[in-house]
């Protein structure tokens, strides 16, 4: 049975809660998670109505399998306790009818995870932590029609003889997601107590996360602050839209953005997050009218600045062939190491598709 204990991010929560999570074709894509994630229940429990008054920990602990006190309450203090659909703190008093779930960010496993012998590109290994750069169009977590070919099925062919990590246990893992067609860094937690500290970091927002994104247009101001609740489309469920900050639709956001070059009729951008929802970035770039570079969820596969001369509208096509997908890379990470208390810092280099795209837009701007 599923422990408690599977308190990933979100950012957030992927966000991942990620900085973006994609829930299209697969269950794969939630980019960042924090406590702002997007969440799935595993259990509940609704009290009987002669239910004694009973701390929400004791009441769980009776009726989980391989779930101890101590971990119900690291899961209430990382927000996958609710009652009544409402986050509590351990100490909360269960009364008759009340309704217990256990919520994790990311849904139930319900098949055996099978190893495969996909490469990974490890960062950084330690007994107690893995940090991993993830190539664009890897999906992360299996699911709905992808049910193999996943990082977790890499996870595991790389953890096959480490008698310590089952890729099946969920407190193990993952600690947090971005988008099939996204690159960049992720972390993994080999033990559950790492689980646990680098879930609360993400958690609490105490890690360090940037993105390189390469949109249309030059934003104006160059440097600025994206503030919009993010939720599902009333439109179209596969998308998230922004909705005025204090919107009863949607969940509080904000993107830090810079950009860092101008390149003609797109620019390179920084992106920090403040939250993470999911597809944050995204949805946030194209609020202000500057769609990612060929993000055909929304809108950023078409030409949205410069003329529709042939010879600009093959370029414009060869560019979206050099990089056929959104231009998004997570390329920093830094979080405390759960165990030696370390300040840890890593960079995965943007990769060549956009570097490749990005070149050409230079060497136009030269001509």
């Amino acid at each position: 049975m599923t422990d408690v204990t599977d308190m990933a991010e979100s950012q957030q929560p992927m966000d991942a809660f990620d900085a973006d999570y994609e829930l299209e074709d697969s269950a794969d894509e939630l980019t960042d998670v924090s406590g702002e994630r997007e969440m799935y229940e595993h259990f509940r429990f609704v009290a009987d109505k002669g239910q004694q008054l009973l701390r929400v920990d004791k009441f769980l602990v009776a009726r989980l399998e391989r779930s101890s006190r101590n971990r119900v309450q690291q899961a209430a203090d990382a927000g996958c306790i609710l009652v009544n659909g409402k986050p509590v703190k351990s100490n909360y008093r269960v009364k008759p009818l009340d309704v217990v779930s256990v919520v994790m960010d990311r849904p139930r496993y319900e098949f055996e995870i099978i190893a495969e012998d996909i490469p990974l590109d490890i960062v950084y290994e330690d007994k107690t932590v893995l940090v991993v750069n993830k190539p664009a169009g890897l999906v992360v977590h299996p699911g709905h029609g992808n049910y193999s070919g996943t990082l977790v099925n890499a996870l595991a062919w790389h953890f096959r003889d480490t008698p310590d990590y089952d890729v099946n246990d969920p407190r193990l893992g993952l600690v947090h997601r971005i988008d099939k067609d996204t690159s960049g860094l992720l972390v993994v937690a080999k033990t559950p107590d790492a689980k646990t500290h680098l879930g609360r970091q993400f958690f609490e927002k105490t890690t360090k996360r940037e993105y390189y994104a390469v949109v249309w247009g030059i934003p104006d101001p160059e440097q600025g602050r994206i503030e919009g609740n993010i939720g599902r489309s009333l439109r179209d469920r596969l998308q998230m839209d922004v909705f005025p900050p204090g919107s009863e639709y949607g969940k509080h956001a904000v993107t830090h953005y810079e950009v860092v070059e101008r390149l003609g009729h797109i620019s390179a951008v920084k992106c920090v997050l403040e939250t993470g929802r999911t597809h944050q970035i995204r949805a946030h770039m194209r609020h202000i009218g500057h769609p990612l570079f060929n993000d055909a969820r929304y809108g950023g596969d078409k030409i949205l600045r410069g003329n529709r001369s042939g010879s600009y509208t093959r370029f414009v096509e060869h560019c979206f062939e050099l990089c056929p997908r959104q231009a998004l890379h997570a390329r920093t990470l830094g979080f405390v190491h759960p165990e030696t208390g370390e300040e840890m810092f890593f960079t995965a280099p943007v990769p060549e598709d956009m570097t490749a795209m990005v070149e050409r837009w230079r060497k136009l701007g030269e001509s």
